[in-house]
């Protein structure tokens, strides 16, 4: 209990000091206090052995320049890769029906948006769909016709609803 003690007190009159420090090496205050709290993650479990150091505050600090560095390099890799691949291709944006059906599939229970998706968007087979989750064919075919069902009232409602607005705004304005 009281090295628990001992590393909160560390912890809390060191902690921004440490942040302030790796701050203005990376100039990115989110790294900065990420590298930090990795530092003092590390250094808690330690702390039996590094409470005993000269400078406990110094191994902290060091651990999370380290941090930072590899964080800085690893940025440096990513952007010359994305570089060397030039810009995404473009695609076009989705139309409405596409993000009104997205929108109805994640209302779905998870159970028929696996099978929905497995089926119908990866072309699975219902028996290879039934192997990747671990369940009888027989319930991939519930799901899928539960899902389905479900599936359809979600649009007919909207589609309802994009009338009434439609009709809404028509009447709108005629006046």
């Amino acid at each position: 209990m009281a090295d628990t003690t001992e590393f909160e007190i560390f912890y809390a009159t060191t902690y921004r000091r440490v942040v302030a420090q790796v701050y203005l090496m990376t100039g990115d205050a989110h790294d900065a206090e990420e590298c930090s709290q990795e530092a003092f993650s590390r250094a808690m479990v330690r702390w039996e052995r590094i409470s005993g150091y000269e400078a406990p505050y110094a191994w902290v600090r060091r651990v999370a320049f380290n941090l930072a560095c590899s964080r800085m390099r690893q940025a440096r890799r990513a952007m010359t890769a994305l570089v060397r691949m030039g810009p995404p291709p473009s695609h076009p944006p989705a139309d409405v029906n596409t993000v009104l059906v997205v929108e109805a599939v994640r209302t779905l229970p998870v159970k028929y948006r696996q099978v929905l998706v497995l089926h119908h968007l990866l072309d699975l087979p219902v028996r290879e769909v039934a192997e990747e989750l671990g369940v009888p064919e027989a319930t991939v075919k519930t799901r899928l016709a539960r899902g389905r069902r479900r599936l359809s009232d979600i649009l007919e409602d909207r589609d309802a609803c994009w009338e009434e607005v439609g009709h809404g705004r028509q009447e709108a304005a005629r006046a």
